[in-house]
């Protein structure tokens, strides 16, 4: 007898059957103009961006599974470059940069991934994601026609393929992985370059390409992607995008559904109903592919962030930076998705019929021959209106679409929020007393200090630290001599610095005489300020700081972090003095540093101070204390209000740079879902801090004397740092309001 058409495409295909009796079906993944095909059928796809280091391995599961159960089908992810490749050709795929766990995971979920290599990533990312060793590699320019670069990044991007390939993780050999992408968000950095550009958006290319990983690439935000290449659109909306072939499917890699939180700015949310109206329009407009950016944002721990990033990577995403479902976005989102599905037999058949209802309202109508569904929409921002609609009337809510998945009955509106809201409450742990804190002042060294080096004139900070501390010392003698006289008695010179950033401390002789420090528009700083010198000696030193390393913008490799000058000293009888070109001496980072004093082990080679004596409102100090952990799975947090500017470790882990001294700017204003997004005025939060909270994963917690450790640089108040629980309650459902 004959194989019927069916049978004859599951051999092609394939079937491999594992000894643990799950199959695993070796597919192949095309596309159409129409949508993504796997295994031969098209599909509307439903993803969710989850970055696997900003989160723990162990909370990936619990991620992984609330995704699945709010309607995606992919996870989408970048790869970490500086993550896994920290000095050239030493790689690191353990803990939390364990990739082939994560894509596994998910794997085991019956989800799929959507690998976006880039290897560039952007992602508000220290170096958007690109290792500091790489700006030194002679001839470097980053994401252009320039050899050392694109080797660099082949290699790199060889080794992941490779490493994907090795375990079998591509649809085509059974695994989850359905697409991939090279580059990223390249297109308006292209224009800037010119031919150059193009050259490298070609090889770029052809290089992905010559991988053979068998399922399509993807280029973002490239309106010039090569045939073979789908390009992508991202941003609040993308209803009206259309790829650069009637060959290609409509694809949004990146709904944004929140913003970023930077430090010294208020916090960006978006309203559910908003991201929900933007979906459905997407759909309606014949997209096939959706991916939230982010779906669970997480934490930039360690000194992973970009520069002046906070440490909180929520985003305002539908699961939080904790992994707890945000309401009611998460649940009206996934309503949405059930719908969609129940309209999929007919938005992967044909074309949508588009019919007027009204002034700004219209019918999408998707109709084959066994299945029929329709999106009603009213694009006014302002009014509600009342249509007609085979048949029967359909109130549609401003700024809304409604859906009908069997042409009849709506389902589904995205203005209509049918799930109470939670509002979230941090609550102190009850067992937790306040902590007892010990504390260790760092010295502040001198030209001769041990570990230091000389050199004429000012150095860029970034090339002499490597990024492997924040912290780096500008050290120089002020001599006043006997016959030198300021120009007005009884007044002090005034010291100006001019420092490419991010922050800077100033002592003269061992005494704190202020701070500066930028912003991520302005990362650029000056201090000008009187000190206070004496006949003699005096010791000058400057502790510039990091705030991250630039992650977005044309050849962003080349912009600097330090004081580079000029710095001059005015008010001496002699005239201006011009430092700049003085005899400098430098020393990387601090001494606590040197010592570990973050380690269990680092911490007990020092002795520190205690009770009536430990340090208040100090500068450049270390606090130490333990605490236990209470039983239970609610998420936890420390509450760092009371402090100025630094680091956090936990049990040695670092949970990132701490700064609620930094007050967010701007005015605050109830945000309507009615009405084009704007992130900057969908802001909470504003004139406190723009991170309060900083996240303490369970995992990294044992029952009883966890240490904390934190490096305060300006002066905070230890005494106010508390453990918290991340908790939620119902509260009354919203239409409006949802951020």
């Amino acid at each position: 007898m004959g194989l019927n058409l069916r049978n004859k495409a599951w051999i092609f295909l394939g079937i491999i059957c594992c000894s643990s009796l799950i199959c695993s079906v070796k597919a192949m993944v095309t596309y159409d103009h129409k949508a993504v095909i796997i295994n031969g059928q098209r599909r509307i796809l439903l993803s969710g961006s989850i970055h696997y280091p900003r989160s723990t391995a162990e909370m990936w599961p619990d991620l992984i599974q609330k995704a699945k159960e709010g309607g995606l089908d992919v996870i989408q992810t970048y790869v970490f470059w500086n993550g896994h490749e920290p000095s050239p050709g030493q790689y690191y795929f353990e803990d939390r940069y364990d990739l082939v766990k994560f894509v596994k995971l998910v794997q085991q979920a019956g989800l799929y991934v959507h690998l976006r290599i880039g290897p560039y990533v952007c992602a508000e990312w220290n170096l958007g994601g690109f290792p500091v060793w790489l700006k030194y590699v002679p001839g470097m320019a980053f994401r252009t026609d320039n050899e050392p670069f694109k080797a660099a990044m082949q290699k790199f991007t060889e080794k992941i393929v490779g490493m994907m390939k090795e375990e079998k993780l591509f649809e085509t050999q059974g695994g989850p992985i359905i697409l991939s992408q090279i580059e990223n968000e390249y297109g308006p950095i292209e224009w800037e370059i010119g031919a150059p550009g193009k050259a490298y958006t070609k090889w770029a290319a052809q290089m992905a390409e010559g991988l053979s990983t068998g399922v399509p690439w993807i280029m973002c935000k490239q309106d010039d992607a090569p045939d073979s290449i789908i390009n992508t659109c991202n941003g609040y909306y993308c209803e009206n995008f259309k790829p650069n072939s009637d060959n290609k499917p409509k694809m949004w890699t990146e709904n944004w559904t929140g913003w970023f939180t930077e430090f010294g700015g208020a916090v960006p949310y978006r309203p559910a109903e908003d991201i929900a109206f933007s979906v459905a329009r997407f759909i309606q407009n014949g997209g096939s592919f959706i991916n939230y950016y982010m779906y669970h944002g997480g934490t930039n721990f360690d000194r992973t962030a970009g520069e002046f990033m906070a440490t909180s990577y929520d985003y305002n995403a539908p699961l939080d930076e904790y992994g707890l479902p945000r309401e009611p976005k998460y649940s009206h989102l996934t309503k949405l998705h059930k719908v969609i599905k129940l309209c999929e037999p007919a938005l992967v058949s044909v074309d949508p019929t588009v019919t007027s209802l009204g002034d700004k309202q219209e019918a999408h109508v998707f109709k084959s021959k066994s299945s029929c569904s329709a999106f009603l929409s009213n694009y006014n921002a302002s009014s509600a209106a009342r249509v007609s609609f085979g048949g029967s009337t359909y109130d549609l809510p401003p700024w809304s679409v409604s859906i009908l998945p069997n042409c009849k009955t709506e389902y589904y509106n995205t203005a209509k929020v049918q799930v109470s809201a939670r509002s979230i409450h941090m609550k102190m742990v009850p067992t937790n007393t306040q902590l007892s804190w010990g504390s260790y002042s760092e010295e502040i060294p001198s030209p001769n200090y041990n570990g230091t080096f000389t050199k004429d004139g000012l150095v860029e900070q970034i090339s002499i630290t490597r990024d492997k501390t924040d912290y780096f010392w500008y050290l120089t003698d002020i001599t006043i001599g006997a016959d030198e006289k300021f120009l007005k008695t009884g007044e002090d010179p005034l010291l100006t610095i001019e420092s490419a950033g991010h922050a800077l401390s100033v002592f003269v002789n061992g005494q704190l005489a202020g701070t500066a420090y930028g912003s991520l528009e302005k990362p650029k700083l000056t201090f000008s300020q009187k000190i206070k010198l004496t006949a003699g000696v005096n010791k000058l030193a400057l502790l510039s700081i990091a705030v991250g390393l630039p992650n977005v913008g044309l050849h962003y490799e080349t912009r600097n972090t330090g004081v580079l000058g000029p710095v001059t000293l005015e008010g001496v009888n002699s005239g201006t003095w011009d430092m700049s070109k003085w005899k400098w001496s430098y020393k990387i980072g601090t001494k606590g540093e040197a010592l570990s004093l973050h380690t269990v082990t680092g911490s007990s080679t020092v002795e520190w101070k205690e009770g009536s004596l430990v340090a208040k409102k100090q500068p450049l100090t270390w606090y130490k204390s333990t605490f236990d952990t209470t039983a239970g799975n609610e998420p936890l947090a420390l509450d760092m209000n009371t402090m100025g500017k630094g680091q956090v470790w936990i049990n040695g882990q670092n949970i990132g740079r701490h700064w609620p001294a930094y007050k967010a700017r701007g005015k605050c204003e109830r945000c309507s879902y009615a009405g084009t997004f704007n992130e900057k005025k969908c802001l909470s939060n504003c004139g406190e801090a723009s991170q309060r909270w900083y996240h303490v994963p369970r995992s990294w917690l044992k029952p009883s004397a966890n240490l904390i450790v934190v490096l305060e640089e300006w002066g905070g108040d230890p005494n106010g740092i508390s453990l918290v629980r991340r908790t939620s309650k119902k509260i009354a459902s919203e239409s409006i309001f949802s951020g």
